[in-house]
């Protein structure tokens, strides 16, 4: 299993560096996407600082300052209304950007360290890509490894996922030795 999860791991990462370096299309759709690239990033972080915070701050108090100016009219109203749903529309886009980017760097840093740990459970391995059921099944594994984890606190006995396979194969080994000694 080890082979072809870390198989699968390599595989991962070779798609990753593959999508890094391949070209996205002719210059200008290239040049294009990576000016947009550019642009959601200092979006996404100026959104994120103190100046962006002011800034949205800032116009609401004009705004609020500006209502009893114009007797708190529809126009008034509809100024901030359109404001603000055009800005949310679009940061919802480069948050979900953000998050798809991030998530995806996460993922494949989490999937290096779990192939190149020694008796970490390979399976692990992009575990992104199971279906809710097989999610759930794991993480009930998981919960009863941390209870018996709780049981053997400090007895130096190493605990995963695929202990019980592992001790099943084992167990099988032995007896098949003592049944032909």
């Amino acid at each position: 299993m080890k082979t072809a999860t870390r198989t699968h791991a390599e595989a991962s990462h070779r798609r990753a560096a593959d999508v890094a370096a391949k070209p996205q299309g002719n210059g200008v759709r290239r040049s294009v996407n990576d000016a947009l690239e550019r642009l959601a990033h200092l979006a996404a972080h100026w959104s994120s600082s103190s100046a962006g915070f002011a800034l949205a701050l800032g116009v609401v108090v004009c705004w609020l300052a500006v209502g009893p100016l114009l007797g708190y009219s529809d126009s008034w109203q509809l100024f901030i209304n359109t404001g603000t749903t055009i800005i949310t529309f679009l940061m919802v886009f480069l948050i979900q950007r953000s998050q798809s980017k991030d998530a995806l760097a996460i993922q494949l840093k989490l999937d290096e360290i779990v192939a190149a740990l020694a008796g970490a459970s390979n399976r692990l391995v992009a575990v992104e890509d199971l279906s809710e059921s097989e999610l759930a099944e794991l993480q009930e594994r998981y919960e009863a490894l941390s209870r018996r984890a709780s049981h053997l606190a400090n007895r130096g006995v190493p605990l995963s996922v695929d202990a019980p396979a592992r001790a099943k194969r084992r167990n099988g080994e032995h007896r098949k030795r003592r049944t032909n000694s």
